[in-house]
């Protein structure tokens, strides 16, 4: 058992200020068990969100050292001996107290976009036939944990206030993908992903992919095939000139 050297930022919406913490740590710690660590020792009122502690619920996002992850699955043996370990709330999102935000901005977003519609079952016994190269494409986006990560880190969600309420941001366009692939699906979503939630503003910087704990290629496999449909349907000169003379979509 070894002694580390924690700052935890401390505070509300009004301000706060990091706060040091020593404690000790064993072999197979994760930065969450050296939260509750503080809990127990130094800090009774250190508020926290955390639910499985696997991986997968994705409450327990934070901030470590200045990069978005989960604490759950943030070792305590990547870091160097003796090496002081800074953990903050995620930026993006209003504070309400410690490491506690305010993500209620995402399930706002998630309210607008239409639920999946299936088209009836093409087989006499109430069942659909579908390829399993359709399916593969779809099934990475199921594996997202809702985190949160992604939002936290994109520029257009963080740093431009004005453009927040139209952009819905990675984790959307992760649902918006999911929705507009799947072979099931008869809902046509195109012009919601260019006018709600406005693709057009993302400049496929890629950081939303490199801090997915789940691995997602957001940018490669959701975001730049979007971006595809909604050119495809509103910007291709050709279409445009076969709907002048057909005078139909």
């Amino acid at each position: 058992m070894a002694d580390v050297t924690v700052r935890v930022w401390r505070g509300n919406a009004q301000g706060g200020a990091f706060h040091e913490y020593r404690v000790p740590v064993e072999e197979g710690m994760v930065v969450l068990d050296v939260l509750h660590r503080i809990q127990a020792i130094h800090a009774n009122d250190l508020a926290l969100r955390w639910n499985c502690k696997a991986g997968k619920c994705g409450s327990c996002s934070a901030e470590v050292n200045g990069h978005p992850r989960l604490t759950c699955m943030t070792r305590m043996n990547i870091f160097t001996p003796g090496e002081t370990i800074t953990v903050a709330p995620m930026k993006t999102f209003p504070i309400i107290k410690d490491l506690v935000t305010d993500v209620s901005f995402n399930f706002q977003v998630a309210k607008k976009i239409p639920a999946f519609q299936p088209r009836p079952p093409d087989a006499p016994d109430g069942s659909w036939r579908m390829m399993q190269e359709d399916i593969d494409r779809v099934q990475e986006f199921r594996k997202c944990i809702e985190c949160f990560l992604c939002q936290n880190v994109c520029h257009v969600i963080r740093d431009h206030e004005g453009k927040k309420q139209h952009f819905a941001g990675p984790r959307f366009f992760v649902r918006l993908a999911e929705l507009e692939m799947h072979p099931l699906d008869t809902g046509t979503r195109t012009g919601l992903v260019k006018e709600f939630a406005g693709i057009g503003l993302c400049n496929i910087t890629k950081c939303c992919t490199e801090v997915c704990p789940e691995h997602i290629r957001i940018t490669d496999n959701a975001i730049i095939p979007l971006k595809e449909r909604v050119v495809d349907e509103h910007y291709d000169p050709v279409v445009w000139l076969l709907r002048k003379v057909l005078g139909k979509r």
